[in-house]
């Protein structure tokens, strides 16, 4: 492993205690927290059945679209073990530090967390009768063995700005599926996806607390490796997603092009996102930054209004059905692939 840069692993220890004293804030207590079976069916109580037939005939009202979503955001958030190898590898704020640092803490709280997400989602997919659960496994197992590249390497000014940016971005994402969810009635599912979304948030807001510590620090370095994310753009964690015998990304792009027709997650959103981290770290009010900093603030202030012209011009996403092996009848083939056969 590459060795951090001492600037940032500075950061990182400066900031150290000041995360120690919010992680009581930041994280919530196990014990009093909630846990997927809160949501699901009891099987060992009479009601058990009962609730079950209830989730059915609440998930039978869901359009595919809805469906779509939820299966892609399901697997993005069962590919957990990717992200926590990811934050363990970066520089200073993993293997680096003693495994009672704040920083260590603090990564394996978020991934206790965000496990139940998958773990959830996942059940209610399994249980709801729509699904053909082996494609969906295939499709974790994927993206799990594919990997993913954030493109921030093991900087930990653009880990945390990564994670920032995309504790919204899933926020967003789930808050669109309960809202879908709850204008075809099914009640279960939009409480389940609003509490996810609630951990989200609260995740975002830790994320943004870092880098606005890291701010008092290094507002140079940060600005820096912000701007030079945001020319690259933000990737998605899912990008690798694909199904049995499709091309690594190829789901992605097919779930991309439903999530936005559907509302869930839209280029809006991204600018969205864009505007609150910059007036979280209140980036236009800066001042005593070197030349580089100030060409980045410049550059970060103005990119918001030049997506925005932008935006209208990008082509609308099909309106015609996506076929997904996510739907199909155990063994059998999309009709494309038949008739290509």
């Amino acid at each position: 492993m590459r060795s951090p840069d001492p600037g940032r692993l500075e950061a990182l220890r400066a900031a150290a205690p000041e995360v120690e004293r919010q992680l009581p804030q930041l994280l919530r207590e196990v014990e009093s927290s909630w846990h997927s079976a809160d949501f699901l069916p009891d099987f060992q109580g009479e009601a058990g059945m009962e609730q079950l037939r209830r989730l059915r005939e609440e998930a039978a009202a869901l359009d595919e679209d809805t469906l779509t979503v939820l299966i892609g955001d399901m697997i993005t958030e069962e590919a957990l073990p990717t992200y926590a190898g990811w934050l363990h590898r970066m520089g200073g704020a993993g293997d680096e530090l003693d495994s009672e640092s704040p920083w260590r803490k603090w990564i394996r709280g978020w991934c206790a967390e965000e496990n139940r997400h998958g773990e959830v989602l996942n059940r209610y997919l399994y249980l709801c009768g729509r699904v053909n659960m082996k494609e969906v496994e295939i499709s974790i197992q994927h993206l799990i063995r594919d990997g993913g590249d954030t493109e921030t390497g093991t900087d930990p000014f653009r880990g945390f700005i990564y994670t920032s940016f995309q504790e919204m971005a899933t926020r967003v994402s789930h808050l669109n599926v309960a809202r879908r969810a709850r204008e075809r009635s099914a009640e279960l599912l939009y409480t389940v996806c609003s509490r996810v979304a609630g951990d989200e948030h609260r995740h975002a807001r830790a994320y943004t607390r870092f880098i606005s510590l890291f701010l008092e620090l290094d507002p140079n370095g940060v600005l820096v490796a912000f701007e030079d994310m945001m020319r690259r753009r933000i990737v998605m964690p899912a990008r690798f997603l694909r199904e049995r015998g499709g091309a690594q990304g190829d789901a992605f792009r097919k779930f991309e092009t439903v999530a936005t027709r559907a509302g869930v997650y839209t280029p809006w959103d991204y600018v969205r996102i864009l505007e609150s981290l910059l007036e979280a770290w209140r980036v236009p009010g800066l001042s005593g930054l070197n030349e580089a900093g100030r060409w980045a603030q410049d550059y970060l202030c103005g990119l918001p209004e030049r997506l925005r012209r932008v935006i209208p011009r990008l082509p609308a996403p099909p309106a015609d059905p996506v076929p997904f092996r996510w739907f199909l009848p155990p063994g059998a083939e999309p009709a494309a692939e038949v008739a290509a056969g």
